[in-house]
């Protein structure tokens, strides 16, 4: 009962998206039942026919062509209509799919970043497509057949009281049964079609996989591996679409024509036991007639809610992300000034698990040069995503310029904090794009941080400069021409607090080169926050903070720390060792 009536409240709002279209699916409501009278009204034609004229033994050519000419009118009028009722009804659908891809894709946009760690990428993808895709099949398929086929029901019922209210009375015993059939239909296929859906995004989310991780799927040749998994995902969904087709071969077709040709033994036995003449032959040709018409819409009426439940659960899946908790943000709407930063017993985990983060206190002034450094997993990333907002602090409090950082507002944090990963995000579009991201900048802006960063010549040199077209993730450029880039589209509008996540772990020593220098400006007017494994480019840091399985174990400048001969000087020592090694080996090759 709980599930049914979770089901109803889903179809319910779905359904609410149509208000705006009220104008034109009234329209199309009366189109259908238009269209429903005038089918109707052919067997009644027919009828008086077999009645009226045959019995008279001569056939009148006016009367007679009359009846043609009407009888044809009405099949061409009914046809007409259902034409332009569907056209309204596509253009009501489509319009709904796309107001309601607009709000999953706004509310995808404002999630927080853990919603996009938890879930698979194909998983949010299978919601914005498929999902919405599917809820179109709701207005376009069941809506309008739900409608035409009430409407044809109505219509013939309507008619048969007419012509016999006897053979009328006995053709109610379907109705009945038919819900009968429906309620147990609906009770056993929701599970599966909840199923079916999960199949889906499985189907999707490893054709994700497969495809971004390509490159490492060759080259350990896993190609079979991957392809089972694909072949186990997409045969579950064939079983799980096979017993929906089972169930309605069981429930659908063979039970109602069984009670169909119930229905007629019924009204034949009643024309045979009647006195003759109290039932014409022209109105039991009719009733039987509308029997068979109405075998179509009622099993139509039970195979459309197969359509509706798969709505209904795809609903379900897109109100989860519309509902879900946006990023939260603050009030506080004045700019960052000096770029303070000051973090007090600070903790964090995440989902509530084992901590990540244990009592982490840090002080750096304005336009200091600050640096985290540690092994793989120690909490440095993790830190830098709570300096961006990405995060609520579990505890403990981070102050920018002297504010608590959940006081502040979205233009603030990201007018203010920037980052540049060690993987940055390249668009398909121009280099103009990719630096200014929707900001309003001119081209002299573009050009000066690209000059800043050593990459205006290469710019310079693309076909289209500054609008050249840059491929799928940035193919056409090196590892280090995309940092570069990252770092320029930082820099051109230059933030009070610029963090470095392993931004120069991939880069060859050039590209070092440029970033450190660009730096060197940059540091005039921001602070500056670096994550690095590579020592080397931390040694002019202020303050270096060495993280250790989420603590901070060490804390000073390069020469101090080296001095203490702890933790960094460790990780120090084997660095020079291996680069060391490194140095030697062309000369031992050579030798």
């Amino acid at each position: 009962m709980r599930n049914w009536i979770s089901l109803w409240l889903t179809l319910k709002r779905l359904l609410a998206y149509g208000r705006p279209y009220r104008r034109p699916l009234t329209l199309a409501v009366m189109m259908l039942w238009l269209a429903a009278a005038a089918e109707v009204a052919g067997p009644i034609v027919i009828s008086y026919f077999i009645d009226h004229i045959l019995p008279e033994k001569r056939l009148p050519f006016g009367m007679v062509a009359g009846l043609v000419t009407i009888f044809l009118a009405l099949q061409v009028l009914s046809a007409v209509l259902r034409y332009y009722q569907a056209l309204l009804f596509n253009r009501t659908a489509l319009s709904v799919v796309q107001q309601l891809r607009t709000e999953v894709m706004d509310a995808a946009l404002r999630q927080p970043l853990s919603v996009f760690e938890r879930q698979p990428v194909g998983q949010l993808i299978s919601r914005v497509t498929n999902d919405t895709e599917v809820v179109k099949d709701l207005y376009v398929t069941v809506v309008a057949s739900v409608l035409r086929s009430v409407a044809l029901i109505g219509a013939m019922l309507v008619a048969m009281f007419l012509l016999d209210w006897r053979l009328a009375c006995i053709s109610l015993i379907l109705f009945p049964v038919v819900i009968v059939v429906m309620w147990l239909y609906q009770h056993y296929s929701t599970p599966i079609v909840r199923r079916l859906r999960s199949y889906v995004a499985d189907i999707n989310d490893g054709f994700n996989e497969a495809i971004n991780g390509m490159g490492v799927i060759q080259q350990f040749r896993q190609q079979q591996r991957f392809g089972a998994k694909l072949q186990r995902a997409s045969h579950a969904h064939f079983q799980t679409r096979m017993a929906t087709l089972r169930l309605e071969g069981y429930l659908l077709r063979p039970m109602l024509s069984l009670l169909f040709a119930l229905i007629l033994c019924g009204m034949l036995l009643l024309f045979g036991l009647s006195p003759r003449g109290a039932i014409g032959v022209g109105v039991l040709y009719a009733f039987i007639n509308y029997l068979g018409r109405l075998n179509e819409p009622l099993i139509e009426l039970t195979s459309q809610q197969s359509i509706m439940q798969q709505a209904a659960v795809a609903g379900e899946r897109i109100f989860e992300l519309m509902d879900g908790p946006a990023q939260h943000y603050g009030p506080d709407d004045r700019l960052l000034g000096g770029g303070t930063i000051a973090l007090c017993d600070l903790e964090f985990a995440y989902d509530r698990g084992e901590s990540v983060l244990r009592h982490i206190s840090l002080t750096a002034p304005a336009r200091s040069f600050i640096a985290l450094v540690g092994h793989t997993g120690s909490g440095k990333s993790t830190l830098a995503s709570l300096m961006m907002g990405y995060y609520p602090v579990s505890e403990g409090t981070l102050l920018l310029d002297g504010r608590p950082i959940e006081t502040l507002s979205h233009r603030v944090l990201r007018q203010g904090v920037a980052m540049v990963q060690q993987d940055p995000v390249v668009l398909v579009d121009t280099v103009y794009a990719n630096v200014t991201l929707g900001r309003e900048l001119d081209e002299h802006q573009v050009w000066r941080a690209l000059e800043q960063v050593q990459l205006a010549t290469l710019v310079r040199a693309l076909p289209g400069g500054l609008y050249a077209e840059l491929g799928e993730q940035g193919n056409t450029l090196s590892v280090g021409q995309k940092q570069l880039l990252a770092l320029a589209r930082v820099l051109v509008s230059t933030p009070a607090i610029l963090i470095l996540d392993e931004a120069t772990a991939n880069i060859d020593s050039g590209t070092e080169q440029a970033i450190a220098q660009a730096l060197q400006a940059v540091r005039r007017c921001t602070t500056l926050l670096v994550i690095a494994h590579r020592l080397s480019t931390v040694v002019e840091a202020d303050q270096i903070l060495v993280l250790h399985r989420g603590e901070a174990v060490e804390r000073g400048t390069h020469a101090a720390l080296l001095q203490s001969r702890g933790r960094y000087y460790q990780m120090y020592q084997l660095q020079q060792a291996g680069q060391a090694l490194h140095a030697d080996e062309p000369q031992a090759l050579s030798g």
